[in-house]
C-alpha cells in the first residue's frame, strides 16, 4: 500500500489568520497567550485538513512564528550572542527582535529561500556556538498533534544544510563553519531522541543542499553525520527538492537512514539514479504533486509514472507533493470571482492534499476506484489544451519579430553617463528611495472602497492624487533628490502590473508567505502576455507636475514579474519573459515620450531565478539577460535606466548583472553591512550602484552615524562619483513617522558625507 504525506504546509492561514495576529501583537493589541491561541487554531485546522483528504501522517514543525530556520536556531540554542537571549527561555516577543531587530541591535540577515520568493532568517554562527538546546516548541506541536489522535511526522532542517544557509560574522576569516557540524550534531541526536520518547515514528530531515554543487568536504560530511543520528532511535526520511540530487544518489542511499524523497516534478528525470541506488529495505517519497506552482495535475499522466514505480516498490512507495506546500496559497474555496474555467484549471495546497490521496488511492486500489477523479482532471486538461484565451496570433507574430538590435542601448555606458550628468544635474551621492512610500491603513480602505464599488472612479483618482501630492511634498521637505510618488494607487509590484495586462489572472485570498507577516497574492499568467494601453504614464506625469525635481517611472522588470507570478507551464519560462519583456518595452518608450527621464525597471527576483545547478546558470542567465535588456533599450542616451536587486547573493554573476547594462543599481546591503558591495569592487562593477545603508524591514530608525558609516564603506569599495544613496527597499510596510525620521537622517548623513569628499 503506497502511503501519503506532505512535506509542509502553508502556515499563514486561509484568511492570512498568521499575519493579522503577528502584527496586532507587535501593535500591543493582543498578549502572548491570544497570539499563541491563534497559532494553536491554525495548526489544528491544518493537521484536520491532511486527515480529512485520507493522508496517513500529518507533517508537524512546519509551523513557525517568523520564519522555519529561526525557529530551528532558537530549538538548537544557537542564537546571536549580540542579543543576549537565552534560548531555553525564549519569549515571543524575543524572538520576533531576532527577525525585526531592536533598539540595540539591528535584524538578523534575511535571504532567499533557494529558487524562491521565500525569505528565510539565515543562523548567525561562530566559534563559540554551542547548540546547548533552546526552545521545545517542536516537541509540544508533536504533544498536541498526538493529543488530537493526529500521526505527527516531524519535519526539521537537515544539519548540513543548515551549516550551509548559514553564516559566521566576525570569525576569523580562516574559521570553517563545518568544524561546528560535531556539536550540531549532537543537538540533533538529541531533538531525535526527544522526539522518539513522544512516540514519533518517522521524522523528516530535509537535506535541499544535496541539489547544489557542494564541495567535496561537504559531501563527506554526510556519512559521519548520518553515522551519529542512527540510534536515536527514529527512522528518518531524507527529503531533497528544488532540483535533482541524482548526482548524490549513491552518496545518500549508503546513509543509514531509512527513506528519500526526491523532486520527481523539477527533475523527473533523476528517478532512474534513485531506484539503481536505492536499498532494498528504503522508502522512496515521490514528489509527484507541484508543490511550487497551482496548476492541477493531470491525474492520468502522474497515474501512469507511478503505477510501474509501486509495482516495483510497493509499500515501499510513498507519495507526496514535489516540496512543501508553503508556496502556493491555502485553499481554493474562497475564489469565487475568479473565472471558473480557470479555476477548473487550478489546485491550491488544501486541493493538492486531495491529488495526493487520489493518487495512493488509484495505485492501492486500481484505476476503477478513482474514476471521477480522473475524468474530472482529463476535462481540466482538455480545456485548458483547447480554450481560445490561452494564445493570441498579436503577441507570437511579435514574438517572431523581435532582434538582437533591441536588447541594445545606442551608446555604451561611458558616454551615456556623461551625458545624463549633464542632463540631469545632480549632486554627488545622489539621494532616493526605492519606489513605494508607506500604504497606510487609510490607502489600503479606499482601494477596497473602489474595489468593492463604493467610490466611484473619479473619486478613487481625487484621493490618490491627494497621496501622491502628500508624497511628494514629504519627499521635497526631506531634500530627497530623486522622487518617486509613492505608488499609493498599487496593491502590488507585480499584480498592479498584471491587472493590466492581457494573459494575466488574479485571485481574492491566493496569499503565500514571503516572511514574516510578509504575504503576497502571486497573480497567475495563464496566456500569453501583451499590453493593451500605457499602465503608469498619466500617474507618472501628474507626479512630476507637482514637482520642479526629477521624478522616476517605477515599473517591475519581466523577470521578476515572471518570478513572482504564478507561470503557466505549458510554454517555456523564457519565452513567457520575452513576452513580459515587450510589454514593459513598450511603457518605459510611453514614459519617455512623457517626459520622464528617469525611469526604473525593479529585479529584485533576477538572482532568485536562478537555477541551483551551475551547469544550468548560463542559459537562464542568458534569456534573463535578454529579457530586461529588451524592456530597458528603447531609450535615449539622456534617458537613465535604474534597476534594483535585494536580499540575494549577487558576487556569483556579477558579469551578467553588468551585462544588464542599467546605468544604475541598487541593492540591499544594509542588514550585511555591506558585504555584500564587496563583491561588486572586486569585479569592478562598470556602472553607477546605490547600495542600501539603512533596513526597511526592520521597524528600527538606524541614526545619521550608523548610516555614515555604512556610506564610509560604501566609499572604500566604490568610487565615490558612481555612489548613489538610498534605502534597501520600496517603504509600503513602514509607517510615516519612522520613514521620515530615517529618510531625514539618510539625507544628513549624505550631505556630511558630501561635505568630506568636497574638502
Amino acid at each position: 500500500m503506497a502511503r501519503t504525506h506532505i512535506l509542509g504546509f502553508p502556515r499563514i492561514g486561509a484568511q492570512r489568520e498568521l499575519k493579522f495576529a503577528q502584527e496586532a501583537f507587535w501593535r500591543g493589541e493582543i498578549d502572548e497567550a491570544a497570539l499563541r491561541e491563534v497559532g494553536a487554531n491554525l495548526r489544528r485546522r491544518h493537521w484536520q485538513a491532511q486527515q480529512a483528504a485520507g493522508l496517513d501522517y500529518v507533517t508537524v514543525g512546519d509551523f513557525a512564528w517568523y520564519d522555519q530556520t529561526l525557529t530551528l536556531s532558537a530549538t538548537l540554542g544557537a542564537l546571536p550572542a549580540r542579543f543576549g537571549f537565552d534560548a531555553r527561555a525564549l519569549q515571543l516577543q524575543q524572538y520576533f527582535e531576532l527577525a525585526r531587530g531592536n533598539a540595540a541591535q539591528p535584524a538578523m540577515e534575511m535571504t532567499k529561500w533557494f529558487d524562491t520568493n521565500y525569505h528565510y532568517l539565515v543562523p548567525e554562527l561562530g566559534p563559540q556556538t554551542q547548540f546547548d538546546g533552546g526552545v521545545n516548541w517542536i516537541l509540544d506541536e508533536v504533544d498536541e498533534a498526538r493529543a488530537l489522535g493526529y500521526r505527527p511526522k516531524p519535519v526539521i532542517l537537515g544539519p548540513l544544510s543548515y551549516l550551509w544557509l548559514s553564516k559566521c560574522p566576525g570569525a576569523p576569516a580562516a574559521f570553517d563553519r563545518l568544524s561546528l557540524l560535531p556539536r550540531l550534531v549532537a543537538a540533533y541526536r538529541s531533538l531525535l531522541a526527544a522526539l522518539r520518547q513522544r512516540g514519533v515514528e518517522w521524522v523528516q530531515i530535509d537535506e535541499p543542499a544535496l541539489c547544489l554543487d557542494l564541495p567535496a568536504n561537504w559531501l563527506a560530511a554526510y556519512q559521519p553525520a548520518y553515522e551519529e543520528l542512527a540510534d536515536a532511535g527514529v527512522k528518518l526520511l531524507l527529503a531533497t527538492y528544488f532540483d535533482t540530487a541524482a548526482n548524490h544518489a549513491l552518496l545518500a542511499c549508503q546513509l543509514p537512514v531509512q527513506g528519500f524523497h526526491i523532486d520527481l516534478v523539477r527533475t523527473p528525470q533523476q528517478l532512474d539514479a534513485w531506484l539503481a541506488a536505492l536499498p532494498g529495505d528504503a522508502v522512496l517519497s515521490a514528489g509527484a504533486i507541484d508543490g511550487r506552482n497551482i496548476w492541477r495535475n493531470d491525474l492520468r499522466v502522474t497515474l501512469a509514472t507511478l503505477q510501474p514505480l509501486h509495482a516495483r516498490l510497493g509499500d515501499r512507495l510513498w507519495i507526496a507533493p514535489s516540496c512543501s506546500l508553503q508556496h502556493v496559497p491555502v485553499s481554493l474555496e474562497g475564489e469565487g470571482k475568479l473565472d471558473p474555467e480557470i479555476r477548473s484549471w487550478l489546485a491550491f495546497a488544501t486541493e493538492k492534499l486531495c491529488e495526493v490521496s487520489t493518487l495512493a488511492q488509484g495505485l492501492n486500489e486500481g484505476e476503477a476506484a478513482i474514476t471521477a477523479s480522473l475524468q474530472a482532471s482529463d476535462a481540466a486538461q482538455s480545456s485548458r489544451r483547447q480554450s481560445g484565451r490561452v494564445t493570441h496570433e498579436l503577441v507570437q507574430r511579435r514574438l517572431r519579430q523581435v532582434t538582437p538590435e533591441m536588447a541594445q542601448r545606442h551608446s555604451p555606458f561611458v558616454h551615456r553617463i556623461a551625458v545624463q550628468r549633464e542632463a540631469l544635474q545632480l549632486p554627488p551621492l545622489p539621494t532616493t528611495t526605492i519606489g513605494s512610500f508607506p500604504q497606510t491603513a487609510g490607502i489600503r480602505q479606499l482601494r477596497a472602497r473602489h474595489k468593492r464599488g463604493e467610490l466611484s472612479a473619479l473619486d478613487y483618482l481625487t484621493a490618490i492624487r491627494s497621496e501622491i501630492e502628500l508624497a511628494v511634498r514629504k519627499q521635497e521637505a526631506l531634500d530627497i533628490d530623486v522622487l518617486v510618488h509613492g505608488e499609493a494607487e498599487r496593491n502590488d509590484m507585480v499584480e498592479y502590473f498584471g491587472e493590466q495586462l492581457w494573459g494575466y489572472a488574479f485571485t481574492e485570498n491566493g496569499w503565500v508567505q514571503s516572511y514574516g507577516s510578509r504575504c503576497v497574492k502571486p497573480p497567475i499568467i495563464y496566456g500569453d502576455v501583451f499590453r493593451p494601453e500605457a499602465m503608469t504614464v498619466e500617474t507618472t506625469r501628474y507626479a512630476q507636475s507637482l514637482t520642479s525635481k526629477l521624478m522616476k517611472g517605477m515599473l517591475t522588470g519581466p523577470v521578476t514579474m515572471l518570478q513572482w507570478s504564478f507561470v503557466r507551464d505549458d510554454q517555456p519560462r523564457e519565452t513567457t519573459a520575452l513576452q513580459l519583456a515587450l510589454a514593459i518595452r513598450d511603457e518605459v518608450a510611453d514614459l519617455e515620450k512623457a517626459g520622464i527621464r528617469i525611469i526604473q525597471i525593479d529585479e529584485p527576483a533576477f538572482r532568485e531565478g536562478l537555477p541551483l545547478r551551475q551547469a544550468d546558470w548560463p542559459r537562464y542567465l542568458d534569456w534573463a539577460v535578454r529579457a530586461f535588456q529588451i524592456s530597458a533599450a528603447c531609450v535615449r542616451d539622456d534617458t537613465q535606466i535604474h534597476t534594483h536587486m535585494c536580499y540575494s547573493e549577487f558576487n556569483d554573476i556579477l558579469p551578467s548583472i553588468a551585462a544588464m547594462d542599467a546605468d544604475v543599481i541598487t541593492i540591499e546591503t544594509s542588514r550585511s553591512a555591506m558585504e555584500l558591495l564587496d563583491g561588486f569592487g572586486e569585479f569592478r562593477y562598470p556602472n553607477e550602484i546605490g547600495p542600501g545603508v539603512y533596513d526597511i524591514h526592520s521597524p528600527r530608525v538606524p541614526g545619521v552615524d550608523a548610516m555614515l558609516k555604512l556610506l564610509e564603506r560604501a566609499c572604500d569599495v566604490i568610487p565615490p562619483e558612481r555612489l548613489w544613496v538610498n534605502p534597501d527597499c520600496g517603504l509600503k510596510t513602514r509607517g510615516w513617522p519612522e520613514t521620515e525620521a530615517a529618510l531625514g537622517n539618510m539625507v544628513q548623513a549624505a550631505q556630511r558625507m558630501r561635505e568630506r569628499l568636497a574638502r
